[in-house]
């Protein structure tokens, strides 16, 4: 029996699925290095006026949570698993161990695997990053279409040498001066709907952007709009930001701003103004550009008469980026086809507000992540978000909740919980949440998250009160920090984590 089969033993649809076939199309799109305060609904100045449609059309979620980082976040989104057990607890490098073999084991099922043996067209469009080499790619692990980036994040104009790309189940090589990563995701996703979406059965797409993660390229139109209007500077823009998040219900008033990072420079002392604009207007310039795209996608969805029946998931896999020196500050300006760089720590900083730290970390600036959730023949427009806390893990529950799809006992059983319920108001308490990422580790337990930066000691906030995590309570609470500390150990122990020294060894 090959592993199609023997998923499909064990995924079929409930019986309830009879035609004509009334399911829901599902629509999932990430965002790559988006940080939580970058898109129009949380209060960002950047144009993203279809994902606000979406925002407004739907429901948003104010806590939503990603693991930090992409390979894990693309593992625990596809799998409703933590990365570990999925095994890529880092990234895509085989250390040798079972939570850590840089690929998608056999241990667990994709939501391409579950939903395409209940009736659905599975379509992915993007970057896949979690199995570099066959058989771990999108066509080996259930979709029936791929079109996109087998590797990490790359050069939008072209494709870097390392990196792989693939149509369906062959390499595929960009055409030079014809090509835009972003705009080719889109059109192939687009492509992919329309044969899709014209057959009776429902269907499945992941469109996973590499947009904003660097390198900095973007059209020479899109930067045009945003030219100059980061010469405020990032302590205005984060003041800005703040500011919309308050009115617009983000953010509680009770958690202040964090201070500006203490590596970043006041801008007012800061001398080279212009080209610091260029690098924010070039990032801005990306987010705008996927935003086009995802409006696209949804005129799509409309012409085919599909959009009301469409569960559509707007989120990013992992905090504002913060990395430097990517590949060296190469000679040009940021945008063009042979520079290469970052928008860096200040703007970073930025992208964040109003949490404290970035991708790689754990605390809320790495983990927090915008999620929209927009199906407007189930779900009523709602001004209102929803603050329950949930996670990538929810996403395999939700689509098998919305598909009548059946999760294989044949596999490791899926963590999380139907989206659904927490829209519907009928959510009971949720269980404990956890991360760990090259050592930096956390749990989450009610309105506790007791939280360590590699390697420091354990934090312990209440995010009720600090979700800027100002305030470590972890000196005075220390029966609290050790209940704490013996849940994520328990949890380490059976989701294949091992200490992060342990693993670089």
């Amino acid at each position: 029996m090959n592993r199609r089969q023997f998923l499909a033993s064990g995924a079929a649809a409930l019986p309830s699925a009879a035609k004509p076939d009334t399911r829901p199309n599902i629509v999932v799109i990430m965002a790559d290095d988006l940080g939580f305060s970058d898109i129009g609904a949380y209060g960002s100045e950047i144009a993203t006026p279809n994902l606000d449609a979406l925002a407004k059309g739907g429901v948003k979620f104010t806590q939503f949570y990603n693991t930090a980082r992409c390979c894990p976040t693309r593992s625990s989104l596809l799998t409703g698993l933590y990365s570990h057990q999925a095994g890529i607890g880092h990234m895509v490098q085989d250390r040798g161990k079972p939570g850590y073999r840089g690929f998608l084991n056999d241990k667990c099922a994709t939501i391409a695997e579950v939903l395409r043996p209940a009736g659905y067209s599975t379509l992915m469009s993007g970057k896949w990053h979690v199995g570099e080499k066959r058989p771990h790619w999108p066509t080996d692990r259930g979709f029936d279409r791929y079109f996109g980036l087998i590797s990490g994040g790359s050069n939008y104009w072209k494709l870097d040498k390392g990196r792989q790309m693939a149509l369906d189940d062959k390499p595929y090589q960009p055409e030079p001066g014809k090509f835009y990563m972003t705009d080719a995701f889109t059109d192939y996703a687009v492509n992919f709907i329309a044969g899709a979406g014209r057959k009776q059965q429902p269907f499945f797409l992941y469109l996973a952007y590499t947009a904003p993660h660097w390198p900095l390229h973007a059209w020479p139109e899109d930067i045009a709009k945003y030219r100059g209007k980061y010469l405020m500077g990032w302590d205005r823009l984060r003041l800005e930001r703040h500011e919309r998040q308050l009115s617009l219900g983000v953010v509680d008033k009770r958690w202040p701003l964090t201070p500006r990072d203490g590596k970043v420079p006041a801008w007012d002392s800061v001398e080279t103004k212009d080209d610091w604009d260029l690098r924010m207007s070039i990032y801005a310039a990306q987010i705008d550009r996927m935003d086009q795209g995802i409006g696209r996608v949804m005129a799509k969805l409309k012409d085919l008469n599909q959009f009301d029946n469409t569960l559509i998931l707007f989120l990013a896999d992992n905090g504002g980026c913060a990395e430097e020196n990517i590949g060296g500050e190469l000679p040009g300006a940021p945008g063009p086809v042979d520079s290469f760089t970052s928008y860096r720590t200040p703007w970073a900083n930025a992208s964040n507000t109003p949490f404290r730290l970035y991708k790689h970390w754990v605390h809320e600036g790495g983990i927090s992540s915008p999620l929209l959730l927009h199906w407007p023949k189930a779900v009523k427009a709602s001004r209102q978000w929803v603050r329950r806390p949930s996670h990538l893990i929810d996403i395999m529950a939700t689509c098998c909740d919305v598909s009548g799809a059946k999760y294989p006992s044949s596999v490791t059983p899926a963590e999380g919980e139907s989206l659904m319920a927490a829209v519907r108001g009928q959510s009971s308490r949720r269980k404990p949440l956890y991360w760990e990422h090259e050592g930096n580790r956390a749990v989450r337990d009610g309105d506790w998250k007791l939280v360590s930066r590699h390697p420091g000691d354990w934090e312990l906030y209440n995010l009720a009160e600090d979700r800027t995590e100002l305030n470590n309570r972890a000196p005075s609470e220390t029966a609290r920090v050790s209940a704490l500390r013996r849940s994520y150990e328990t949890w380490a122990v059976r989701s294949n984590v091992l200490p992060w020294d342990q693993v670089r060894a």
